[in-house]
């Protein structure tokens, strides 16, 4: 006899996915519980608050999620608009996790330790399907345990920065420079304008999130011209950072290749490419970073701040005792890899994919959201919603549902892209519908 027949679903993560998750859980009527490891539901989205994303309004938002918020009088957002990190929590998940249905069955400052079956280690098999998922949480400084029949690990990748060291390891010294170093994306003109104006900042990275801090910081050096800016990066040529550029079908995509293309050619960037970081070290004139430049040792001397923005990493071990099939290379979920795998797909032409490409050995155990493209960064909220769709109907015993496609996407993708907020519509008066880019005459606020 099965021991978790009337236990809830878990959820682990608070951010777009995990309550995308709560939202179709709640319509079908199946009991679950959530848990979060910040003070708030998109605890992670709210550290980059300042970043526009690319995908406008319609993509990010889940249907069933909608759905149960128009039911309250929720004033839907413009669909074409471009939100912040901020606007995304607050106009849509804070609402969305207040509802009457969802909210109890939130449970913040939950951080999930380790889960398994109950009773028995990873090794064993006999009655292992039978057996109830044992979740071990840390909440609030106690150690608490809680049971489910399922669990949806939708806790993601963000915090689980890359360190900057060569091959994906710490370099020699890093970890002992951490007061020195930024991991993401911090808001160097506002909140953190202090830590790095009319300082010598190195910023490590080849994607957007290091491209968004250059230019941010670019502009800090326009009123505070001490401010020195460097750009490691692994890329063979920096042509390939600049992307598609007026030829990008997502203008605000493209709007980034083009400006930073400007900020290399103007001179006010140092660039050192392809460079490898392999040791740090403080010296009395700053830091000191030391690697391979293409071939030949080079120190770069002098730093006073670093800002890494190489990426992140699923975290495995709150799964260690859990039977998860993972692709060797991208640690993304195994039958999702060859659909994912950036040498050959960029987000838009990733196909949808559901429950089955879910699967793991462990029955009823899935990951969802970017987790489940482990190192791959070109996951989209709205393949994440697709997702949890086909998981919870296949839960709910509705396979014909979960076999269904129901989402399509633009073949160009909908990544993220950095705009801040627009302080008027005169500013961006003659911007593209699609995105709103950078206007030298905007003043306090850019349409960036």
């Amino acid at each position: 006899m099965m021991e978790n027949t009337k236990l809830p679903i878990a959820i682990i993560g608070g951010g777009p996915i995990g309550l995308a998750a709560a939202a179709h859980l709640t319509k079908k009527e199946l009991p679950f519980i959530l848990f979060e490891a910040g003070s708030s539901v998109g605890q992670n989205i709210l550290s980059w608050s300042h970043v526009r994303v690319f995908s406008p309004w319609r993509y990010n938002i889940d249907i069933i999620a909608k759905e149960l918020l128009l039911q309250i009088n929720w004033i839907a957002p413009d669909e074409e608009a471009l939100p912040t990190g901020k606007e995304l929590v607050e106009k849509y998940f804070v609402p969305l996790a207040s509802l009457p249905q969802i909210k109890p069955h939130i449970h913040l400052h939950a951080r999930v330790i380790s889960m398994g079956r109950k009773g028995l280690d990873k090794m064993k098999t006999r009655g292992r399907e039978e057996k109830p998922f044992q979740i071990k949480v840390e909440e609030n400084g106690i150690i608490r345990y809680y049971q489910a029949k399922a669990i949806i690990d939708a806790t993601g990748t963000w915090n689980q920065q890359n360190p900057i060291g060569s091959g994906g390891v710490f370099a020699e010294g890093e970890q002992a420079l951490t007061d020195h170093i930024f991991y993401g994306i911090p808001n160097v003109r506002s909140n953190h304008l202090e830590r790095y104006k009319n300082k010598n900042i190195a910023v490590v990275g080849g994607g957007h999130s290091a491209i968004n801090v250059l230019l941010d910081l670019a502009e800090i050096q326009k009123k505070y011209p001490d401010t020195k800016l460097n750009w490691i990066l692994r890329k063979d040529t920096i042509e390939k950072v600049y992307g598609g550029r007026k030829d990008d079908a997502l203008t605000a995509r493209g709007a980034l290749g083009i400006r930073i293309e400007e900020l290399v050619n103007s001179g006010k960037l140092n660039v050192y490419t392809p460079f490898h970081v392999l040791k740090l070290q403080k010296k009395e004139t700053g830091l000191q970073i030391i690697g391979d430049l293409n071939g030949n040792f080079k120190t770069i001397s002098g730093i006073d701040e670093i800002i890494s923005n190489t990426g992140s990493r699923p975290n495995l071990d709150i799964i260690r005792e859990v039977r998860v099939d993972l692709d060797s290379s991208l640690e993304a979920v195994f039958d999702l890899a060859e659909l994912i795998d950036p040498n050959i797909h960029s987000c838009g032409t990733v196909r949808p994919h559901g429950e089955k490409e879910l699967r793991h050995p462990e029955k009823d155990f899935y990951i969802v959201g970017s987790k489940s493209y482990g190192r791959v960064p070109t996951f989209l909220m709205a393949t994440g919603y697709e997702q949890v769709r086909s998981v919870i109907a296949y839960l709910a015993g509705d396979k014909e549902a979960a076999k269904r496609v129901e989402l399509k996407l633009p073949e160009t993708g909908v990544c993220s892209s950095g705009i801040e907020n627009t302080q008027s519509s005169e500013c961006c008066a003659n911007v593209s519908e699609t995105a709103k880019v950078n206007s030298s005459e905007c003043s306090t606020v850019e349409c960036r």
